[in-house]
Protein backbone atom coordinates (compact mmCIF):
# COMPACT_ATOMS: atom_id res chain seq x y z
CA UNK A 1 0.00 0.00 0.00
CA UNK A 2 2.85 2.33 0.87
CA UNK A 3 4.48 1.69 -2.49
CA UNK A 4 1.21 2.35 -4.31
CA UNK A 5 0.84 5.76 -2.64
CA UNK A 6 4.47 6.60 -3.47
CA UNK A 7 3.92 5.51 -7.08
CA UNK A 8 0.75 7.59 -7.38
CA UNK A 9 2.54 10.63 -5.95
CA UNK A 10 5.47 10.22 -8.35
CA UNK A 11 3.13 9.70 -11.31
CA UNK A 12 1.23 12.88 -10.48
CA UNK A 13 4.49 14.82 -10.08
CA UNK A 14 5.78 13.51 -13.41
CA UNK A 15 2.53 14.49 -15.16
CA UNK A 16 2.79 18.04 -13.79
CA UNK A 17 6.40 18.39 -14.92
CA UNK A 18 5.64 17.01 -18.38
CA UNK A 19 2.60 19.23 -18.88
CA UNK A 20 4.55 22.25 -17.69
CA UNK A 21 7.35 21.50 -20.11
CA UNK A 22 4.87 21.12 -22.97
CA UNK A 23 3.21 24.49 -22.36
CA UNK A 24 4.43 27.05 -24.87
CA UNK A 25 6.29 30.01 -23.44
CA UNK A 26 5.00 33.40 -24.56
CA UNK A 27 7.20 34.92 -27.21
CA UNK A 28 8.23 38.58 -27.26
CA UNK A 29 5.31 39.51 -29.54
CA UNK A 30 2.77 37.99 -27.13
CA UNK A 31 4.34 39.80 -24.18
CA UNK A 32 4.37 43.12 -26.10
CA UNK A 33 0.74 42.67 -27.16
CA UNK A 34 -0.27 41.94 -23.57
CA UNK A 35 1.58 45.02 -22.31
CA UNK A 36 0.03 47.17 -25.04
CA UNK A 37 -3.41 45.89 -24.07
CA UNK A 38 -2.74 46.72 -20.41
CA UNK A 39 -1.45 50.16 -21.39
CA UNK A 40 -4.55 50.84 -23.50
CA UNK A 41 -6.80 49.78 -20.63
CA UNK A 42 -4.93 52.11 -18.29
CA UNK A 43 -5.17 54.95 -20.85
CA UNK A 44 -8.92 54.49 -21.09
CA UNK A 45 -9.14 54.58 -17.32
CA UNK A 46 -6.98 57.72 -17.22
CA UNK A 47 -9.11 59.30 -19.96
CA UNK A 48 -12.29 58.47 -18.07
CA UNK A 49 -10.84 59.96 -14.88
CA UNK A 50 -9.81 63.12 -16.72
CA UNK A 51 -13.24 63.40 -18.30
CA UNK A 52 -14.92 63.02 -14.91
CA UNK A 53 -12.62 65.67 -13.40
CA UNK A 54 -13.51 68.10 -16.20
CA UNK A 55 -17.22 67.40 -15.72
CA UNK A 56 -16.93 68.03 -11.97
CA UNK A 57 -15.00 71.24 -12.59
CA UNK A 58 -17.68 72.42 -15.02
CA UNK A 59 -20.43 71.88 -12.44
CA UNK A 60 -18.51 73.69 -9.75
CA UNK A 61 -17.95 76.53 -12.21
CA UNK A 62 -21.11 78.35 -13.21
CA UNK A 63 -22.88 75.84 -15.43
CA UNK A 64 -26.21 77.48 -14.51
CA UNK A 65 -25.34 81.12 -15.13
CA UNK A 66 -26.40 82.05 -11.57
CA UNK A 67 -23.30 81.36 -9.48
CA UNK A 68 -21.10 84.23 -8.37
CA UNK A 69 -21.34 87.73 -6.96
CA UNK A 70 -23.92 90.11 -8.39
CA UNK A 71 -23.89 93.81 -7.44
CA UNK A 72 -26.65 96.32 -7.02
CA UNK A 73 -26.83 100.02 -6.20
CA UNK A 74 -25.57 101.63 -2.99
CA UNK A 75 -23.43 98.69 -1.83
CA UNK A 76 -26.08 96.01 -2.20
CA UNK A 77 -25.08 92.60 -3.52
CA UNK A 78 -26.14 89.01 -3.97
CA UNK A 79 -23.80 86.02 -3.91
CA UNK A 80 -24.96 82.60 -5.12
CA UNK A 81 -22.90 79.52 -4.28
CA UNK A 82 -23.62 75.85 -5.07
CA UNK A 83 -24.27 73.80 -1.93
CA UNK A 84 -24.77 70.20 -3.05
CA UNK A 85 -28.05 70.00 -4.95
CA UNK A 86 -29.12 73.39 -3.59
CA UNK A 87 -27.74 76.92 -3.64
CA UNK A 88 -26.76 79.28 -0.87
CA UNK A 89 -28.07 82.75 -1.69
CA UNK A 90 -26.70 85.66 0.36
CA UNK A 91 -28.50 88.94 -0.26
CA UNK A 92 -26.88 92.00 1.26
CA UNK A 93 -29.02 95.11 1.42
CA UNK A 94 -28.79 98.27 3.54
CA UNK A 95 -29.86 96.23 6.61
CA UNK A 96 -26.99 93.74 6.14
CA UNK A 97 -26.62 90.22 4.72
CA UNK A 98 -29.28 87.51 4.87
CA UNK A 99 -28.77 83.91 3.79
CA UNK A 100 -31.34 81.76 2.01
CA UNK A 101 -31.38 78.23 0.63
CA UNK A 102 -32.42 78.01 -2.99
CA UNK A 103 -33.29 75.27 -5.44
CA UNK A 104 -32.72 75.51 -9.18
CA UNK A 105 -35.81 74.85 -11.26
CA UNK A 106 -36.59 75.61 -14.89
CA UNK A 107 -37.55 79.23 -14.33
CA UNK A 108 -34.76 80.17 -11.88
CA UNK A 109 -33.57 79.72 -8.31
CA UNK A 110 -36.44 79.44 -5.86
CA UNK A 111 -36.06 80.88 -2.35
CA UNK A 112 -38.43 81.86 0.44
CA UNK A 113 -37.90 85.24 2.12
CA UNK A 114 -40.14 86.34 4.98
CA UNK A 115 -42.64 83.57 4.14
CA UNK A 116 -42.84 84.84 0.53
CA UNK A 117 -41.71 82.52 -2.27
CA UNK A 118 -39.45 84.23 -4.81
CA UNK A 119 -37.88 83.13 -8.07
CA UNK A 120 -34.48 84.62 -8.90
CA UNK A 121 -34.37 84.73 -12.68
CA UNK A 122 -32.15 86.10 -15.42
CA UNK A 123 -32.81 89.41 -17.06
CA UNK A 124 -31.25 92.71 -18.02
CA UNK A 125 -31.05 96.02 -16.20
CA UNK A 126 -34.45 97.09 -17.51
CA UNK A 127 -36.01 93.91 -16.07
CA UNK A 128 -34.75 94.80 -12.57
CA UNK A 129 -36.89 97.96 -12.59
CA UNK A 130 -33.98 99.91 -11.08
CA UNK A 131 -32.78 103.04 -12.87
CA UNK A 132 -29.21 102.50 -11.57
CA UNK A 133 -29.03 99.18 -13.42
CA UNK A 134 -30.97 100.16 -16.56
CA UNK A 135 -27.95 100.00 -18.89
CA UNK A 136 -26.72 96.60 -17.65
CA UNK A 137 -27.10 93.37 -19.65
CA UNK A 138 -26.25 90.42 -17.36
CA UNK A 139 -28.56 90.62 -14.35
CA UNK A 140 -30.65 88.61 -11.94
CA UNK A 141 -34.08 89.79 -10.87
CA UNK A 142 -35.21 88.89 -7.34
CA UNK A 143 -38.49 90.81 -7.12
CA UNK A 144 -40.08 93.99 -8.47
CA UNK A 145 -37.50 96.76 -8.19
CA UNK A 146 -34.86 94.42 -6.81
CA UNK A 147 -32.03 93.10 -8.93
CA UNK A 148 -28.31 92.64 -9.20
CA UNK A 149 -25.95 92.64 -12.20
CA UNK A 150 -22.49 91.43 -13.17
CA UNK A 151 -21.65 93.95 -15.89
Amino acid sequence: MKNLAKFTHLTTLAAVVILGACSPKPDADDVAASQASESAAMSITAAEAASQAVAEAMTSVDATGYVGKWTGPEGTAMTITPAGSEYEVVITNLDGPRTFTGTLEGDGIHITRDATPLVIHKGDGQATGMKWLADKHDCLVVAANEGFCKD
